[in-house]
């Protein structure tokens, strides 16, 4: 059986948007799967009865009326709220209760917890979160950090690259993923001494397909399936594809490429380097990116990625 956590009261829109979200996505997991709802136990109960009595079996509550709000210090409401739908899915992870968990809540409250209940993987210097971008050739281009580590050093960047290679690996069934490293230019002595020196590092690591620069114009055009950077440029180019996607809506145009850019379509991405599945919503999540954000937690937990990664990182 797989056990998949959902945070019902993270988000902007939440606990509507994430119950909604998390009542269509019951329809939609393996047989084999439970969905365990964190969150208010009579609102969760309710829902259940009126709109899915016949999948109650797949359903687990955890009673919380307490959460983290998306403006709270993440380390000092993890320590003053230890009732928190966040803090409750991580401890519930840590001791093996869940497969996976999810949140569209406060992403450095979750950070923060899945450190703290879940350590990070020996070997990891810093967790990170990764991004899957849509390409011409109809694969999947990763791009991390997308956030959370703004300042890198180069030993850093090479540990990204390799979690990175784990994600399209072992979750998009990537056979031998090519990384290539996002800079001003192609050659090797572009861009900062930081980027420099990454160059160099990747160049000389023998357990990465390495394959140069990558400057951004060329980032969809499907020469690598994983793409390195600091968090801070990262969380640039996901903030901006973004944008662009809102102002082709504004424009009213209408392409199915164009609609894989939508968030909702993702739901959620995970943060890589942790002792098990965590995967990060936005926080203006609504129902239909709450629903393929467990659906994309699924995935992960059944691929056993945090797994993985422990094992390629203590060989």
């Amino acid at each position: 059986m797989t056990h998949i956590g959902i945070d019902i009261l993270g988000g902007d829109w939440a606990p509507e948007a994430a119950l909604s979200g998390s009542l269509s996505a019951l329809n939609l997991l393996g047989e084999n799967t439970i969905l365990h709802f964190i969150g208010p136990q009579n609102l969760v109960q309710q829902h259940l009865d009126e709109q899915h009595p016949a999948l109650a079996k797949k359903a687990v509550i955890h009673p919380t009326d307490d959460f983290v709000e998306m403006g709270e210090n993440p380390v000092k409401a993890l320590q003053k709220k230890p009732q928190a739908s966040i803090n409750i899915g991580c401890a519930l992870m840590a001791k093996g209760v869940l497969n996976g968990f999810a949140s569209a809540g406060n992403s450095g409250a979750l950070m923060v917890a899945a450190m703290h209940f879940l350590k990070p993987i020996n070997g990891v210097s810093r967790p990170c979160v990764v991004s899957a971008f849509p390409q011409k050739n109809e694969h999947k281009n990763v791009l991390v950090d997308v956030g959370i580590n703004a300042d890198a050093k180069p030993e850093m960047l090479v540990q990204f690259a390799k979690l990175g290679q784990l994600y399209s690996h072992h979750v998009l069934g990537v056979k031998s993923p090519r990384v290539a490293l996002l800079n001003t230019g192609a050659e090797p002595s572009k861009g900062s001494l930081l980027y420099q020196k990454t160059h160099e590092l990747l160049t000389d690591a023998k357990d990465i397909t390495f394959v140069g620069n990558l400057e951004a114009r060329d980032f969809y055009d499907g020469v690598s399936d994983v793409t390195v950077c600091d968090g801070f440029t990262g969380n640039v180019v996901l903030k901006q594809a973004e944008g662009f996607y809102n102002l082709l809506k504004h424009q009213n145009i209408e392409d199915p490429f164009i609609e894989k850019f939508n968030y909702e379509e993702y739901g959620g991405t995970p943060i890589l380097g942790v002792n098990g599945n965590v995967i990060l919503g936005h926080g203006i999540s609504s129902s239909k990116a709450i629903c393929n954000m467990i659906l994309a937690t699924e995935k992960v937990a059944k691929a056993n990625l945090a797994l993985h990664i422990n094992k390629a990182f203590n060989k």
